[in-house]
């Protein structure tokens, strides 16, 4: 049986590198700043919940717009909502570099905010787009291996412009990696949306179609626990500034020894859930992963209960495990919710993240200010948020047994006979 849903007019290796690209530039934005902080803080007279504001800003205008981006995709092609976003994610990141004080520098990242979704929203649906079952699995994988790079390379890129110029130079950079992917998808990235199966959609229509998707319980429970369980690593993402500066002692230009870790198990975990596609069930795959979480998140629990300065390795350890086992479930979690909606996977694709990353915008914005000055309070934050993420899919499991496999033929059918 035939898993490819249309061929692409690239190679698949390619067009992994091209989506993992794209899905890089928005936690670029994010985590290339976190070295920066101190000396924003400084630059712009306000302290550390002043300053946080500046990732809370850019979040919940990502979260906004994340409802856009897909049914645009849907409507008018892949591509074009692509480049578009590229282009005002560029613009934004000169206005960032050239912000004379922290309002105008909020106006702009509100501004990358907006378009900085469109690689990672759009690029799932082009994913399957082109394939289906174990083959779209795999790719899927290797775009989340590529894109898992990026907030381990980020913070270590920010460190070592700053130690040859001031923060704005980050932004700069922003605008040169902006360039270099709007070039790239300009000669690379094929229209896999062809015109004869987009779907104009009135606005009206379009909420009545959101409201059904949002409505959907299987949809709510497997949205949550992929949404609730990135959330106990992205806990102490947005917290690392004070986590590897204050708690672990460390400096500005050493972020990286949090990071690489923590992004290698995420990058290892993606590596064995495409490994794994074909051999080990969705089911299987997800509930090790799970599994692995929780292991995670209960060691990182007694450790800062055991020890009164955490300090490396074992700090980050459990990050480590708790991003691998994260790696493993987020693939197949995402596929399944795709395949709900093939005739509206910008939709299904947009909604997903619109659910995460509200709840990202919360805890960056709320919890992790709250959180991040004690060790052990963020050990247990992220716990109680893997054990939410753990119990929606254990309902899941409850109702449906097992995540489907995908196969091509499921594709064709409607949401309705799929719910």
């Amino acid at each position: 049986m035939p898993t490819s849903a249309r061929a692409p007019a690239v190679p698949l290796r390619r067009l992994a590198f091209l989506l993992g690209g794209l899905a890089m530039f928005g936690p670029f934005a994010i985590d290339t700043i976190f070295p920066a902080f101190p000396a924003m803080r400084t630059q712009f007279g306000v302290d550390q919940m002043g300053i946080q504001q500046t990732l809370s800003a850019y979040l919940v205008a990502f979260a906004l717009m994340s409802v856009v981006h897909g049914p645009l995709s849907d409507a008018v092609g892949r591509k074009k909502v692509i480049l578009v976003g590229l282009a005002v994610f560029t613009l934004a990141s000169v206005g960032c570099a050239l912000a004379p004080d922290l309002a105008t520098l909020l106006v702009f990242r509100v501004l990358q905010g907006l378009s900085a979704g469109v690689g990672m929203i759009v690029g799932r649906a082009v994913i399957r787009d082109v394939l289906h079952g174990d083959d779209a699995q795999r790719l899927m994988s290797q775009v989340s291996m590529i894109f898992g790079i990026a907030p381990a390379i980020a913070p270590i890129i920010g460190g070592w412009i700053l130690g040859w110029s001031a923060w704005p130079a980050i932004f700069w950079f922003m605008v040169g990696f902006g360039l270099l992917l709007l070039a790239a998808t300009w000669i690379i990235l094929p229209e896999t949306h062809p015109p004869e199966a987009r779907l104009k959609v009135p606005p009206r229509r379009l909420l009545r179609d959101y409201a059904a998707i949002f409505v959907n319980p299987r949809f709510q429970r497997l949205a949550a626990a992929g949404a609730f369980n990135f959330t106990a690593l992205f806990l102490y993402i947005a917290s690392a500034p004070v986590f590897v500066m204050d708690i672990l002692g460390m400096a500005e230009d050493q972020l990286g020894w949090f990071f690489v870790p923590t992004i290698g198990g995420m990058v290892l975990g993606a590596w064995l859930s495409g490994r794994s596609a074909g051999r080990i069930s969705g089911a299987r795959l997800t509930g090790i992963g799970f599994a692995c979480c929780g292991v995670a998140v209960t060691a990182n629990i007694v450790y800062n209960l055991l020890v009164s300065e955490p300090a490396l390795p074992w700090a980050v350890l459990p990050m480590t495990l708790n991003a691998f086992g994260i790696a493993l479930v987020f693939p197949i979690l995402t596929l399944a919710i795709l395949d709900m909606y093939p005739r509206q996977r910008g939709s299904a694709s947009s909604l997903q993240a619109f659910t995460g990353l509200v709840l990202h915008s919360v805890v960056a914005g709320v919890v992790s200010p709250l959180l991040s000055r004690d060790p052990l309070w963020l050990a247990l934050g992220a716990a109680v948020f893997a054990a939410i993420a753990w119990a929606f899919w254990y309902w899941e499991t409850r109702r449906n047994q097992s995540i489907p496999d995908c196969p091509a033929e499921a594709a064709a059918l409607e949401p309705t006979e799929r719910l």
